[in-house]
């Protein structure tokens, strides 16, 4: 019986194995890795960085550097609140300040029962709509107390 750290090794080899052919995998192999494991384990940083002939240093610069990265994984649902500046006009720090009560998180952490990732994003692409959020890769838009209610409601069920 493998171990869950040889387990892991071999499931990023596999993905390592599909991508590394693309120019510029490191990328797109971390996000395989991501979308895999719902982050990107510690124990994948060696293997990724032996593959693709870089360092761990280097590996590791770039899963810290793009916060699109997580080091641990995430909650059942994740909560994206555009910080961005459209977004900041229209009143966002209030609003990230209602949904952090609502949900008992900061920015980057995840609530003790699992049920939420909360995150800063710096653009939806939906300023028209300021200010914006995104739950579970669904975008919305026109965020105010009667949203942040039903989306708190939502991710705790």
């Amino acid at each position: 019986m493998q171990s869950q750290g040889t387990e892991t090794e071999a499931q990023v080899a596999a993905i390592i194995e599909e991508l590394k052919g693309l120019e510029g995998p490191l990328l797109p192999i971390l996000h395989g890795v991501q979308e895999e494991f719902g982050y990107v384990p510690t124990e994948a940083l060696p293997v990724i960085a032996e593959a693709l002939n870089l360092s761990k240093a280097e590996v590791h610069g770039v899963v810290t550097f793009y916060h699109d990265y997580r080091s641990q994984p995430a909650g059942r649902h994740v909560l994206k609140l555009c910080q961005a500046e459209a977004c900041q006009s229209m009143g966002s720090d209030a609003i990230a300040a209602q949904v952090k009560a609502a949900l008992g998180v900061d920015f980057h952490q995840t609530a003790a029962d699992g049920s939420v990732t909360l995150e800063p994003v710096y653009c939806l692409g939906l300023c028209a709509c300021a200010p914006a959020a995104m739950l579970d890769g669904e975008v919305i838009g026109r965020l105010d107390a009667d949203t942040i209610a039903e989306i708190a409601a939502e991710v705790r069920t």
